[in-house]
C-alpha cells in the first residue's frame, strides 16, 4: 500500500477500488506494523484535539503571546448571528473555526499541525464547518483526516510545508490543498477528483509569501488560514462539478517547491519583507529598527 507520489496512489486506487483515506489507512497499518483499530484511535484523538482547538476560542476568546490577534473568531460568530454574514454557512462557520485555532495555536494551547502550527486551522475549520452543515458523523470526518494526511505526506516528501523553505504557500497552500481533497472524499467525490480539488489549490496559492509581522505566528497567519478555507471551498466545489484540473498535483507540487525555492529569503519566514516590514507592523510589533 505505499506509495511515493499522487500517480502510484491513483493507481493503487483503480486497483484496490478503494478511496484514498482507506488507502492511506492501509499504508499506516502496514509500516508502522500496527492494527486498523490503534491508527484510528490515534486519529479519533487527533480529531477530539481540533474539535477543542475550534470550539474552546468560540466561547472563550483567547489572547495570543504576542498580543497580535486574540477574539477575532468570536467577533465572526457573533457577526453571522446577527444575520449580517456574506458569506455562506459553510463558508462562515470554516473561517471562524479557523481563526479560532490560530489563537489556540498563537496562545500556546494544543492543536495539531496540519501540516504546521501556522496553517493549522484550515483543516479543522472544513471538517467542522461541512460537519454542522451537512450531519456528517465522526467517523466520516476520521476518514476524510487520513485522506488529507495522504495529501501532507506527498507534500513533505516531494516538497515541503515549511515556510521558512518555501513560504505561505507550502503552509496554508498545502493546509488547503489537504483540506480541498478531504472535502471532496466526504462530498462523495473520486480519488481523482481530490487530486485536482488539491492541485487546484496550489495554483491559486502560488507564490504566496510568509512574513509575518514580528516573527510571531499570529499575523496575517490567522487570516491567511481563513483565507486557505475560502480557497479550499471553491477548488473542491469546481472539482465535484466535474471541472478537470489539466496539470496533476504531482506537477503542480513540483512547481510549488520550485517557485517556493526561488521566493527572496526576506518573504520566507523572516519577518525582513511584505507585510511584516510596513509601517504599521513595524509600530504595533516594536521589533524594528
Amino acid at each position: 500500500m505505499d506509495f511515493k507520489n499522487a500517480s502510484e496512489l491513483l493507481a493503487l486506487c483503480t486497483q484496490q477500488q478503494l478511496p484514498i483515506s482507506e488507502i492511506m489507512r492501509r499504508r499506516e497499518c502496514q509500516l508502522g506494523e500496527t492494527t486498523r483499530d490503534e491508527v484510528t484511535h490515534r486519529m479519533k484523538k487527533a480529531l477530539e484535539i481540533m474539535r477543542s482547538s475550534a470550539l474552546t476560542p468560540l466561547k472563550t476568546p483567547v489572547k495570543s503571546m504576542g498580543g497580535l490577534i486574540g477574539g477575532e473568531a468570536k467577533k465572526l460568530a457573533q457577526h453571522a448571528a446577527k444575520g449580517h454574514s456574506i458569506c455562506g454557512d459553510v463558508l462562515h462557520k470554516a473561517a471562524q473555526y479557523a481563526m479560532a485555532v490560530l489563537e489556540v495555536n498563537a496562545s500556546m494551547g494544543l492543536i495539531v499541525a496540519a501540516p504546521t502550527a501556522g496553517s493549522a486551522g484550515v483543516l479543522p475549520g472544513m471538517l467542522f464547518a461541512l460537519q454542522d452543515c451537512y450531519n456528517i458523523s465522526d467517523e466520516r470526518l476520521i476518514d476524510a483526516l487520513f485522506n488529507a494526511g495522504a495529501i501532507g505526506y506527498l507534500a513533505m516528501r516531494n516538497a515541503t510545508v515549511a515556510g521558512a523553505v518555501g513560504g505561505c504557500q507550502a503552509e496554508v497552500g498545502i493546509a488547503s490543498a489537504m483540506a480541498a481533497s478531504a472535502a471532496v472524499e466526504l462530498m462523495g467525490g473520486k480519488p481523482e477528483q481530490c487530486l485536482d480539488a488539491a492541485s487546484t489549490v496550489l495554483m491559486n496559492m502560488l507564490g504566496l509569501v510568509c512574513d509575518p509581522v514580528g516573527g510571531l505566528v499570529e499575523y496575517p497567519c490567522q487570516n491567511r488560514n481563513a483565507a486557505g478555507v475560502a480557497n479550499a471551498l471553491v477548488a473542491a466545489e469546481l472539482s465535484l462539478a466535474g471541472i478537470h484540473q489539466f496539470i496533476p498535483f504531482d506537477e503542480m507540487l513540483d512547481t510549488m517547491y520550485a517557485v517556493g525555492r526561488r521566493i527572496p529569503i526576506e518573504l520566507r519566514e523572516t519577518a525582513l519583507g511584505g507585510c511584516a516590514a510596513t509601517p504599521s507592523a513595524c509600530a504595533k510589533c516594536g521589533l524594528c529598527s
